[in-house]
């Protein structure tokens, strides 16, 4: 069996997958018709080489969003356009469309143009509003579409109303710095992490708010 990535956190487990269906790794053989492509928190984890407030929330963000556009029905992995308000380094915009693309497919100028003139292209389905940005007080707020029907949510992101244990502002700079002993490092991962959780798997009420556009 291949070597898996070991993570210390047992929840990132138990946190729901997002399950889409994705015809292009039909078509080119890498799944059967039918079968689903599964991502973990975990995959999320290891595209964006660490855990924060940022990528869990783009993860879970996507989440409810895809459940909201096709609401029973499985998602379609690259018929999906991605607009986020406000542009690439506005805040955490960069981190967190990394995080949405990875699940949708959705992605810049840089993405797979697609087969045959265009078929299963992903290239400019993720965009970025520079000319309107979202609430300050929000981290994000991304609008999702469905290329089938045109239907389209949008979806704000806020995490002001998450607590930081104060212990956090002594063990942080340790930790960045590398002078942390083990004990210290592994408080802090544990006290980041508590957060990380509430995002994931228990968000309060006003942390996702999802309105309809058409």
């Amino acid at each position: 069996m291949a070597q898996q990535t070991r993570f210390n956190k047992a929840f990132f487990d138990e946190v729901e997958p997002i399950k889409l269906v994705d015809p292009l790794a039909v078509t080119l053989g890498a799944i059967d018709k039918g079968e689903p492509l599964v991502y973990t928190y975990g995959d999320a984890i290891k595209m964006a080489g660490h855990s924060c407030p940022a990528i869990s929330g783009g993860y879970k963000l996507t989440q409810l969003a895809l459940k909201e556009l096709y609401k029973d029905k499985t998602p379609v992995r690259g018929e999906i356009k991605v607009t986020f308000r406000g542009g690439v380094e506005h805040k955490v915009n960069g981190p967190i469309s990394q995080v949405i693309s990875l699940i949708t497919g959705a992605a810049p100028e840089s993405g797979f143009g697609g087969l045959g003139g265009g078929k299963f292209n992903r290239k400019n389905l993720m965009g970025f509003d520079e000319k309107n940005e979202a609430d300050p007080s929000c981290v994000c707020s991304v609008v999702f579409e469905r290329a089938d029907t045109g239907k389209k949510i949008e979806i704000t992101y806020s995490n002001y109303m998450l607590d930081a244990n104060p212990k956090m502002g002594e063990l942080m700079p340790k930790s960045v710095k590398g002078i942390a002993s083990d004990a210290e490092l592994k408080e802090f991962g544990n006290l980041w992490h508590d957060r990380i959780k509430t995002i994931l798997m228990n968000p309060p009420d006003g942390m996702f708010v999802i309105k309809e556009l058409q």
